[in-house]
């Protein structure tokens, strides 16, 4: 079952399912969800490896950080990846998955949004990667709304989240054992 914008502000309010959240989503958000923004973008720098056991991602290099006191924007153009940040934190309980899409803007802009889950038991920041397929170059503004997130309700209650990524790392210190 997915969560409803009642239920989710209550869980905002007594388990601080997301934090940092703008006022617009917790005054009057809409749909089933929330929008989340876009606090930093990355540059991968180097290379990645994913073997059975083992796994190294690209370093990072920041490329844009959002500045609340200053309007500033980045220009993605035609075949730039990023890797991104969410201002906001999740803090996921044992019973809920989250599940991020892109606002639909970017996709009708050639934007491609890479989004994953937000598993039991996960509490960090997101980072979605974003891709520009189109042929044209696209300005986005630093705290701008970009992806929404539904919390969907697991039955039977989830298993926790152990991964390496808890906390909202960005990328791998070194090539390191998967958990």
């Amino acid at each position: 079952m997915i969560l409803g914008a009642a239920e989710i502000l209550r869980l905002v309010k007594e388990k601080r399912l997301v934090e940092n959240l703008s006022e617009r989503e917790l005054t009057s958000p809409e749909g089933a969800g929330f929008d989340l923004r876009l606090a930093r973008l990355f540059r991968l720098k180097g290379q990645g490896f994913l073997g059975i056991t083992e796994r190294q991602t690209p370093d990072v290099e920041l490329a844009a950080e959002y500045n609340p006191d200053k309007t500033q924007s980045i220009v993605i153009k035609p075949g730039e990846y990023f890797l991104t940040e969410t201002i906001e934190k999740l803090n996921i309980p044992l019973d809920l998955l989250g599940i991020v899409k892109p606002r639909t803007t970017l996709h009708r802009s050639g934007i491609i949004t890479r989004v994953s889950i937000a598993d039991p038991g996960y509490s960090g920041s997101l980072h979605p990667g974003i891709y520009n397929a189109g042929g044209v170059p696209i300005e986005i503004e630093l705290g701008a709304r970009y992806v929404n997130i539904m919390f969907f309700e697991v039955k039977g209650g989830g298993a926790q989240y152990r991964g390496q990524w808890q906390g909202g790392r960005i990328k791998t210190d070194g090539k390191e054992v998967q958990v």
